[in-house]
């Protein structure tokens, strides 16, 4: 990684799910999903879903900031989950599953709550945001089956009826932030 590119980590639920959003953003170089925020050196998938070691399902964003800012990727970020359910994304329950952004850097956590605070404070949505705001931890990259793990199971039944429309949302949303085809 050169210097120009910068991270961020984001756990959203199902690193499936935001994992295939973030990879057709223009600026995006790579994203990983694995785990983070929590107790257990490199921990597998079974320990995450047991809820017992503290790590979220999380993506890590490697991107170009003079193509898309962090501020662009948290946007992406709320728009494409629901920050409003403590520990639960849909049917995904737990505290692997919460919401949830580990900030590189002071610039990323004071961008990060003061757009949160927006959000909340212009009733963006209709709870209150319980997006945890951390500090990044030591981040592990899941088993290789989960990677790119929408593009190579696109068929499969939660990727078309979970994952893909999520997809088409962003890809409505966003066209103007969209990766050249």
């Amino acid at each position: 990684m050169t210097d120009r590119f910068k991270k961020a980590t984001f756990g959203g639920g199902c690193f499936w799910c935001i994992e295939a959003v973030f990879q057709q953003l223009s600026g995006v170089e790579s994203v990983v999903s694995g785990y983070s925020g929590g107790s257990v050196p490199n921990p597998t998938y079974e320990q995450v879903c047991s809820g017992n070691t503290g790590h979220a399902e999380a993506i890590q964003i490697t991107y170009d900031p003079e193509v898309v800012s962090f501020a662009d990727l948290m946007e992406i970020f709320f728009k494409t989950h629901d920050p409003t359910t403590l520990n639960r994304q849909g049917n995904d329950k737990g505290t692997q599953y919460r919401s949830v952004i580990f900030c590189h850097d002071d610039e990323q956590r004071q961008t990060a709550e003061q757009y949160k605070e927006q959000l909340d404070e212009s009733q963006a949505f209709r709870g209150r945001i319980v997006t945890e705001i951390s500090a990044a931890s030591e981040f592990f990259s899941a088993e290789d089956y989960h990677q790119d793990y929408f593009n190579r199971n696109s068929v499969q039944t939660y990727c078309t009826f979970t994952i893909a429309p999520k997809i088409e949302k962003f890809r409505q949303t966003f066209p103007e932030k969209l990766k050249s085809e």
